[in-house]
């Protein structure tokens, strides 16, 4: 099967948010550094924790999709940091163009017409390049959901 240059477009399009849910930019913006490392009374992650484990699982799927040097990682301890919070504005700001430097990534994987998207990742013949396409979009629209309430709840995000 292949893809048409309109629904890659939508994938690109889901993959940036904007569709169902706020994309995951303007998120980032509404809560200050000095809150990033704060739980809200009984939640168990922080901003930082939530939006580092979006990083990573990008990531880890990306290079699960397009790179022979992927390795299995340890569930959920590899997933999620220890620390509650960037130890400097450098990490946050390095945390957060990692994580747009994999979508672009991912954006011309999609982008590329000689990627038929329901053949099999490099890493998995059960699985297709769609598969984790939609897995990476559904993972980050979840949790951009959770940090739009983590910011509420740090009375940083009212809409």
């Amino acid at each position: 099967m292949q893809f048409s240059n309109r629904e890659r477009d939508l994938l690109i399009k889901h993959l940036e948010g904007g569709q169902a849910f706020i994309s995951i930019d303007k998120v980032l913006e509404n809560v200050p550094f000095s809150k990033l490392g704060k739980r809200p009374s009984g939640l168990p992650y922080s901003f930082y924790q939530i939006f580092w484990h979006m990083v990573y699982a990008q990531k880890d799927i990306l290079e699960y999709t397009v790179s022979e040097i992927h390795k299995d990682r340890n569930w959920p301890d590899d997933y999620w940091p220890k620390q509650t919070g960037p130890e400097s504005l450098d990490e946050w700001k390095q945390l957060k163009e990692d994580y747009f430097k994999d979508q672009k990534e991912l954006k011309d994987v999609i982008n590329n017409s000689e990627i038929d998207l329901s053949t099999s990742v490099l890493n998995s013949e059960m699985h297709s390049y769609f598969r984790e396409i939609l897995l990476i979009i559904e993972h980050n629209s979840y949790h951009t959901g959770q940090l739009v309430i983590l910011g509420r709840l740090l009375n940083e995000y009212s809409s």
